[in-house]
Parts: C-alpha cells; sequence; structure tokens
C-alpha cells in the first residue's frame, strides 16, 4: 500500500471525521452486541420454565405464571428493538461521517489532481492524450475514493466488531471459541494469496480502460475525417476490439473475486456446524446451555457480512493502489512551470534572449540553438521561416510554456523564471498557431480571460475588436450573431474565422505584448491585408511579435528575423534581408514566382 501513502495527508485533514467515525463504528457495535445477550436469556427462561409451565397445568396459578412469562419476553423484546434502533440509528451517523469524509477527499484530490494539469507544461501534453487524464481526474480519482470511505469503514468496522465479538466468546466458553475461530487464518491466508493477482488485474483494468476512453475520445474529435474517408466499420472493429479485451480483463478479475464469498460463507457454515456440535456436548455435561448455542449462532451470522466484506476491502484497496500509482505518477511530475514571484509587474520594457537553445525532451528535436536578440517596447519584430525552423518554439519560451535549458530570457533584465508569471503573461494577448475556440458563444470566446463580461460597453468593445480582426460582418451573419454556439473546438465556424476570432479574442485583453503566430494562414490575401491595416492602426503604440512564413505580410516591419533549423541566421528590414541575397531573398523569391 506504499503508492496510498499519498492519500494520508487528506485523512490528516478529516482526522476529526475519521475518529468520529471510529466512535460512531465502536458504539454501534457496542449496542450490536446486545441482542445474542438478550437472545440467550429469552431463551433459557423459556428452555428452564417451560417444564414449571406444564406441570401447572390445570391450576389457575399457571395464568398468572403465563402472564409473567409473557411479561419477561416483551420485556426482552423491548430490549432487543430499543438497542437494534439504536445500533441503526448509529451506523446511520457513521455512514454520514466517514461516507461524507471520502468525497470531501474526492473533491480534494480532484482539485489537486486539476490544478497539476493546469501547471504541467506543453511538452506534458504532447506525451499524455486527453482521454488518458480524463480517465485519471475521473475513474482512478473514483477509485480511491472508494478507498477512503467504504474500504476504511468497513476494516474499521470488521476490527472493532471482530475485538468486541471474540472477547465476548471467549468470556463465554474459551474452548468452543478456538474451535469457532479456526477457520480464520485459513481465511486470511487465502486472501493473501489472491491479493497479488487482484492488485496485477487492476491494474491492467485501469490502463485498458485509459487506453478505451482516449480511443473513444479520438474517434469522436475526429469522426468527420473517418466519415470523409468511409473507414467507420474499421474504426468500430478497432473499438470492438478494444472493449472486448477490456470486458475479459473484468471478467478475469470478477472470478477471481468471485471465491471469496462461497468460501467465506463455507468457513462461517463450518463455525456453524462446530457451534452445534461442541454445544450440545457441553450442554451434556453441563457447562453450557441452549441459549449460549443461539449466542454463539448469533455473533458467527454478526461475523458474515465483515469477513464476507473483506474480499471486497481487499479488492478495493488494490484497485486504489493502482489507481493512486497512476495518480501519483502525474503528480510526482516535475515538468511543472512553477511560479517563483508574487511580485506585480507594472509593465514590460524589454526582453532579451541571451543564447537560448532549448530541445524537446520527448522527440530529442534540437528547435533552438544559441538565439540572440532584444525587444524593445514599441517594437514590431516578425520572425520567418520554413516550416520546422523554431518560429513556434520562440514564441512558447516567449510565453513561459516552456522553460529554456540553455541560456536565458531577461524579461526587464530580469530571468523570466523570478517575473510574476500570471501578472507577466495576463500582459500578452497570444493567438497561436493551432486556433482552439471553447464551445461557447462567439461572445464568451472573444471576452475569454478579460474584464470586459463584467462592464456595461462590454458589447461595443466586443464589436470593435471582432471588427478589428475583419471578422464582425461574419459573426453578424450568423443565425444568433454574437450568441451563436461555435460548437467543440469551434467546429461550427470555417478556419480562417477561427484564426480571426481567436486574433479579436488576444486584442479583447489589451495586452502590452501581442503575439502572432502564423494566425493568418487560413484567409485570403484581400482579407489578411485588411485585417495588417487595422493591426497597424491599432497596435501602434503596442509591442507586436508577428511570426509568418508569407514575406509580403511583414515588409513594414521594423526588424524582421529569419530562423532556420532553430538558428538566426539573418536579421534586419525587409530592403536589408534583400540585399543580403541570402535565405530570405530565397523565400522572397520563391513566393514572388
Amino acid at each position: 500500500m506504499k503508492e496510498l501513502r499519498a492519500v494520508n495527508k487528506y485523512l490528516l485533514k478529516y482526522k476529526w471525521l475519521l475518529f468520529l467515525g471510529f466512535l460512531f463504528v465502536l458504539s454501534s457495535n457496542f449496542f450490536g452486541l446486545y441482542t445474542p445477550t438478550y437472545i440467550r436469556y429469552a431463551i433459557d427462561i423459556v428452555t428452564e420454565n417451560i417444564k414449571t409451565y406444564k406441570l401447572l397445568n390445570g391450576f389457575s396459578a399457571q395464568h398468572i405464571y403465563k402472564r409473567h412469562f409473557i411479561n419477561f419476553i416483551l420485556y426482552f423484546s423491548a430490549i432487543i428493538l430499543v438497542t437494534s434502533l439504536i445500533k441503526g440509528l448509529l451506523m446511520f451517523f457513521m455512514r454520514q461521517t466517514l461516507i461524507v469524509m471520502s468525497r470531501k477527499v474526492e473533491y480534494d484530490q480532484k482539485n489537486e489532481l486539476y490544478q497539476k494539469y493546469q501547471q504541467l507544461n506543453t511538452s506534458f501534453y504532447k506525451k499524455n492524450n486527453t482521454g488518458d487524464l480524463m480517465s485519471r481526474i475521473s475513474e482512478d480519482v473514483s477509485r480511491v475514493r472508494m478507498y477512503v470511505g467504504p474500504a476504511i469503514m468497513y476494516i474499521m468496522n470488521l476490527i472493532v466488531l471482530f475485538s468486541l465479538v471474540i472477547y465476548s466468546m471467549l468470556n463465554i466458553n474459551a474452548y468452543l471459541s478456538i474451535y469457532v475461530l479456526l477457520p480464520l487464518p485459513i481465511l486470511a491466508f487465502l486472501i493473501y494469496k489472491v491479493s497479488d493477482l487482484i492488485n496485477v488485474k487492476s491494474e491492467q483494468i485501469s490502463v485498458a480502460l485509459s487506453g478505451l476512453t482516449s480511443q473513444a475520445q479520438e474517434v469522436f474529435s475526429g469522426v468527420r475525417v473517418i466519415q470523409s474517408f468511409a473507414i467507420d466499420k474499421q474504426i468500430q472493429h478497432e473499438f470492438y476490439d478494444a472493449s472486448n479485451a477490456y470486458k475479459e480483463q473484468n471478467i478475469s478479475l470478477a472470478k477471481i473475486e468471485s471465491f471469496f464469498a462461497p468460501l467465506m460463507l463455507l468457513l462461517i457454515g463450518l463455525s456453524t456446524l462446530m457451534v452445534v456440535y461442541i454445544g450440545g456436548k457441553e450442554i451434556q455435561i453441563g457447562n453450557f446451555t441452549t441459549g449460549n448455542i443461539a449466542e454463539f449462532v448469533f455473533y458467527i451470522n454478526m461475523l458474515t457480512w465483515p469477513v464476507a466484506s473483506l474480499g471486497w476491502c481487499v479488492s478495493l484497496i488494490q484497485r486504489a493502489e493502482a489507481s493512486q500509482k497512476r495518480l501519483n505518477s502525474f503528480l510526482n511530475d516535475d515538468e511543472i512551470i512553477q511560479n517563483h514571484s508574487t511580485q506585480p509587474l507594472e509593465t514590460i520594457e524589454t526582453i532579451e534572449l541571451k543564447d537560448v537553445s532549448f530541445t524537446y525532451f520527448d522527440t530529442k528535436i534540437e528547435a533552438l540553438k544559441n538565439i540572440n536578440c532584444t525587444i524593445k517596447k514599441g517594437d514590431k519584430i516578425a520572425i520567418v521561416g520554413k516550416t520546422g525552423s523554431g518560429k513556434s518554439t520562440l514564441a512558447e519560451l516567449l510565453l513561459r510554456t516552456y522553460d529554456t535549458e540553455h541560456g536565458e530570457i531577461l524579461v526587464n533584465q530580469k530571468n523570466i523564471q523570478q517575473i510574476n508569471l500570471k501578472a507577466y503573461r495576463d500582459k500578452i494577448g497570444y493567438t497561436p498557431q493551432d486556433v482552439f475556440l471553447f464551445s461557447d458563444t462567439v461572445k464568451n470566446n472573444i471576452l475569454f480571460g478579460t474584464d470586459l463580461e463584467r462592464e456595461n460597453d462590454s458589447e461595443s468593445e466586443m464589436q470593435k475588436f471582432a471588427t478589428i480582426a475583419n471578422v464582425h460582418n461574419d459573426i453578424i451573419g450568423l443565425q444568433k450573431q454574437y450568441e451563436t454556439v461555435v460548437g467543440e473546438r469551434g467546429v461550427m465556424l470555417s478556419g480562417g474565422q477561427k484564426q480571426r476570432i481567436s486574433i479579436a479574442r488576444s486584442l479583447a485583453k489589451n495586452p502590452e505584448l501581442v503575439i502572432l503566430d502564423d494566425c493568418l494562414s487560413a484567409v485570403d490575401a484581400n482579407t489578411e491585408k485588411i485585417i495588417l491595416d487595422n493591426l497597424n492602426t491599432t497596435l501602434k503604440n503596442k509591442t507586436v511579435i508577428f511570426i509568418t512564413h508569407r514575406i509580403f505580410s511583414i515588409m513594414n516591419f521594423n526588424q524582421i528575423l529569419v530562423l532556420d533549423n532553430g538558428i538566426i541566421v539573418e536579421q534586419g528590414n525587409h530592403q536589408e534581408l534583400l540585399n543580403k541575397n541570402g535565405v530570405y531573398f530565397d523565400l522572397y523569391q520563391l513566393q514572388n514566382e
């Protein structure tokens, strides 16, 4: 259970609920012991007095004796009823504390995992697919909750009940108790041997479920591609195979678990037979009463469900162990973009890159090599180069979605890792190459991450930014205009419309630094010219970094960086770079043909 040690901090946090739950477990079982005790009294009274009652047949004293006899039975019945009701009430409180505690732990763990997801860098999301992330935060966390709640509750109940019942049995007849408890070590040994198998199977099931979820998520996201290639039957067959493998693994686990219930019932049945046989012999020699046999049978039946639940609890713990292991692999991931400062950031005066190099951890591709450049407030910088030259990587380093491996990035002469990350990103408007829109209205997508939604003039401001991005007329043409829901990832819109809405969203933040990463690749030349003209006016006093592979769109920038295989091979304005007859000139000639 070493992986489940990570849950102990939550148990410590809710220690009072755990302690209160233990008290309810203890007290409910204490009141539960009254039932077999008073049943023994009742049976012994009936057994001892039935002969006397028969001897008084025909005498008036028989009716008086009968009335007192019935009063005794009613008295014991009332005690049994009251103690059972108290036990039931205490069991209700037991569940209200321990199960509620497990829900609180589930809530905290999901929030911790979700917060971790937001801190991890882009490389993490390239290595792990969405279905796997969803499976861990839902299915795996739920399995851990089953350990924190039901498993702990039933194991706690088992320990308390065993202690009380065995103590009571030994006080009545130690000789018989030893025989009755003989099957328990056998049961413990069998559970020990089977638990390893359950652990292996549980981990395999967790991995299989994660793969199944990921496969389904990819199919749903790419359904249009699947339909266009007419391979829906093939995809369905692949999903069937994966689903069938998951089913077989669950069946295999169920077969192992199915041994527990009949095995436990068999052992409980053997204990009952021993009570009847040995108890009968003890009655013959006067060491036992008929009520004692009934009391022992009740004690054994009281142990039936806790013992039967032991196998189920072991299964829950093993599944939780496998799930927590998967969660720990994420929670212990050190690929975190940490915020080391809480100091406010007034403005971004300069950004300086000094000998910056970067290699992707998963692919080992060296994307950038010894990059040196300075960006001052108000500069208009263009970055151009072939596909795979490192343009987008440079933008992500400036956003600090990755941390540099070699060299450093200085913001206002201070290392970017020592700058308040939230304050820094608040001053940046970023339009990524791979546009992402949320399944929400056009309005909410444009105003995402801004305070405009709470202001009275949000409508006019939103339309202003949509006009700058040359998408206002397209939005007006939609059925519900700005209240139109764009669908998952903006599926209701064209590629150009999504790009332009993304530009409007980055401008709505009123940022100091605007990074546009090849965000006009899906629009025609005329629309591109309109947008660039609007941006030139709107961003006149802003710092702009414009990433593109189109030479004609960057002619008016005062500084152009030409990247090739992760290296800045040329730097200058448009005319200066043309005069060099180098890489930039070749790209210009190629696009001019």
